[in-house]
């Protein structure tokens, strides 16, 4: 299942608009998904269509608890593993007035800025909300970009703060979790009895559903990651026209989404599930982690041809 083709035409208030609509599609989808799958394997586990239901919705519970405590702690986990640190106005004076622009632009509260320690160029936005958000950049990127091609990054990170994004990702985090906990549990069940069993007819379409149920175990995760990956993607173009919107400069992002992707450095602190916040997936092709890897951005010749076809009148359209 590919991620919904993005239109090259329009204004970066289309762009919005069709992103959004996107996502929430997408989710809509992903809810649909786990409710059928849930209601499957409640039926095959327990024979019965009222118990089914309730083992559904025992587990989304479940899954919500426990994402309450990403949802609450995970930007300080991520900050942590990425070794950035906290830096004030006086150690980075340039990074610090580009933020204060993009976020008065925006009509957002300054966010929190730190640092990585790294020569290859990236950045991440993090946080439950705009009233809690950081904004991470590697000192690479303070390096190698300039100033307009910096406000362009920012711009695209402070626009996932006003997006919501990270809302977005806990409820799809949830969702993930949720089937791969639902899946776990009944593949591992399956060792202890196989379920019960009704008496009479129902038995037998128990049997069915269990076979159905058993394929569905396996390959839900992996479906249910793909949609996690086309919403992720969504979400990029999404902050990528918003970021447009801010300052009314797509060459700016595009010549910055151009640098850091062609730039040969590798970020050591990257990984696997920290590499979906970064403007620029961080892990290189070459690179031996990034064997089995599903793609967590777009591709970016198609971000940057989207951003090169809005310096040749998007601009001027959606400013009428």
């Amino acid at each position: 299942m590919s991620a919904p083709r993005v239109p090259y035409e329009g204004t970066f208030r289309d762009r919005i608009a069709v992103n959004k609509r996107n996502s929430l599609l997408l989710i809509a989808a992903f809810l649909a998904f786990i409710t059928i799958f849930g209601y499957v394997l409640g039926y095959a586990w327990l024979g019965n269509p009222a118990e089914a239901v309730f083992g559904l919705v025992l587990a989304l519970v479940v899954g919500a608890i426990s994402g309450l405590g990403t949802y609450y702690g995970g930007d300080r986990m991520v900050l942590a593993a990425s070794h950035a640190r906290k830096v004030t106005h006086d150690e980075a004076p340039v990074l610090f007035n580009v933020v204060e622009e993009m976020t008065i632009a925006a009509g957002l509260p300054m966010p929190r800025v730190y640092i990585i320690d790294d020569t290859a160029p990236n950045a991440f936005a993090t946080g439950r909300d705009p009233e809690h958000a950081s904004i991470a950049v590697t000192s690479g990127l303070l390096e190698k970009l300039n100033r307009d091609e910096l406000q362009g990054v920012i711009a695209h990170e402070i626009s996932h703060v006003g997006n919501f994004d990270i809302r977005y990702s806990m409820l799809v985090g949830i969702l993930v979790g949720t089937t791969v906990l639902i899946s776990d549990f009944f593949l591992r069940g399956l060792w202890f009895g196989g379920g019960r069993r009704r008496e009479g007819g129902g038995g037998q379409a128990q049997l069915i559903m269990m076979a159905i149920a058993v394929v569905l175990a396996i390959l839900a995760p992996i479906f249910a990651r793909l949609l996690q990956l086309s919403i992720s993607r969504q979400r990029e173009y999404l902050a990528d026209a918003t970021a447009v919107q801010l300052t009314r400069n797509p060459k700016a992002l595009a010549d910055a989404l151009q640098k850091i992707s062609s730039d040969q450095e590798v970020l050591e602190v990257a990984n696997r599930a920290t590499a979906h916040l970064y403007i620029v997936n961080p892990i290189k092709r070459f690179e031996k982690r990034a064997r089995g890897l599903f793609s967590t951005h777009p591709p970016i010749e198609e971000r940057i041809k989207i951003l090169r076809s809005m310096e040749t009148g998007g601009i001027s359209g959606a400013a009428g």
